[in-house]
């Protein structure tokens, strides 16, 4: 309807059938899908027997069995009879997309964006979405100390990378930042040749950040503007951001050593922190525990890799589970391909975490890690409506995952 009809309508009908038409178009404009007969796995909550899931718009707006949910008129109805509808997966550490961070000319690039090197053209991100993988983090390489900004994405289909962007409530994009530590990031100057020298480049940089993020703080609260603030530094900027909390450190780490080294700077400077890899997180899992930092395991089925991951261990996700501490999952893609991420749950259950536990660690977990959780990770009302539709059982070898949803649409058949 044109405006000029709007027009008309308002001076020969009255105001109150122009009301009526404008309400009437706001209802139509609403896309109702209603998903039935299937098994719904909630995550927060019980799973649900012969479920139906009621979808508006890009929102799960309710959820239940059979007998007490009420399909909307007019919904579009999907038979899933016989299957299982479980939230979308998050792997909390990728690198599809064909990302890239930093560069040789030094180990630590707080100023470097993931996301300017982003081709969601990849084949491997519609991989990840018949994996069933709906939000990732995307980081830069592990061969610094600091690689760069990592960016979280959902993968919509797009034609540019902003597409994808999942925004704050600030407005800000979305993302953390990659930190490392161990053999990776030790080679020829102007990179640290021991593991002590890493430590101390980044205590020198977080220190730097500090004396920034104080000047930043004097200029703006000085009443008279006597004080300037200091010169533009997008590094810092990045670094500060990490000190206020507005940026988790995303740290790749091995060996227990390693790992116990990134928990005693994360007490120095009070950064948000997710555990990446944590090979050996089963022999410090205590310290883990105590420092109240969740950790993103990845689980390898053929032997290869590099001597610090040596004694890796698939009791890692049950060890970690008994102490309390959130768990998650990733594929670090390629290392492990997204089609088939839904097998980290599996592997993590047969050395003996929880099944329940093993699919908190696939979803909720993940969304926890990103901060996220508010809007996906599970089957609740009000959250964005991303979901996979599975042919059985998530942890049977013989399931496959049929259908990828992101915000009510459709990215994976």
């Amino acid at each position: 309807m044109d405006r000029q009809t709007l027009f008309l309508l308002f001076r020969r009908l009255g105001p109150i059938v122009l009301l009526v038409c404008l309400s009437s178009q706001l209802t139509a404009a609403d896309s109702v899908q209603a998903f039935v007969g299937g098994r719904l796995i909630p995550i927060e909550g019980d799973p649900i027997d012969n479920g139906v899931l009621i979808v508006r718009n890009d929102k799960i707006e309710r959820l239940g069995s059979a007998r007490d949910v009420d399909i909307p008129d007019g919904a579009d109805i999907h038979d899933v009879s016989g299957k299982v509808i479980m939230p979308g997966l998050i792997c909390t550490h990728s690198h599809i997309g064909q990302g890239s961070g930093g560069d040789r000319s030094g180990p630590i690039q707080p100023e470097v964006r993931v996301y300017d090197s982003i081709n969601v053209r990849d084949s491997r991100i519609e991989k990840a979405r018949a994996g069933g993988i709906t939000t990732a983090n995307i980081m830069p390489g592990s061969g610094h100390l600091l690689s760069g900004q990592t960016i979280y994405l959902k993968l919509r289909d797009g034609n540019k990378v902003e597409d994808l962007f999942i925004y704050t409530e600030d407005g800000s994009i979305a993302g953390g930042i990659k930190m490392a530590n161990g053999t990776n990031s030790r080679k020829d100057p102007p990179f640290p040749g021991t593991r002590a020298k890493s430590a101390a480049l980044v205590r020198e940089q977080y220190i730097k950040a500090q004396t920034y993020q104080a000047k930043l703080k004097a200029a703006a609260e000085d009443p008279e503007g006597k004080l300037k603030a200091p010169d533009r530094d997008l590094g810092m900027e990045a670094l500060v951001e990490v000190l206020e909390g507005k940026r988790v450190v995303h740290h790749h780490t091995h060996r227990h050593d390693d790992i116990i080294t990134v928990l005693r700077l994360k007490e120095e400077f009070g950064f948000k922190l997710v555990l990446q890899h944590v090979s050996e997180a089963w022999k410090v899992a205590d310290e883990i525990a105590a420092a109240n930092v969740p950790c993103s395991i990845i689980y390898l089925d053929s032997p290869g890799g590099k001597l610090e991951a040596r004694d890796i261990d698939w009791k890692n996700g049950a060890e970690l589970e008994k102490r309390g501490v959130v768990t998650g999952f990733h594929t670090d893609d390629g290392v492990t391909d997204s089609r088939w991420f839904l097998r980290s749950a599996v592997f993590a259950v047969r050395a003996g975490m929880s099944e329940a536990g093993a699919l908190y660690g696939m979803t909720m977990a993940g969304a926890i890690m990103l901060d996220l959780q508010d809007r996906t990770g599970s089957l609740t009302p009000g959250k964005d409506a991303d979901f996979i539709v599975l042919s059985g059982d998530p942890l049977s070898v013989y399931t496959r995952i049929e259908e990828t949803w992101i915000e009510g649409t459709q990215v994976f058949d």
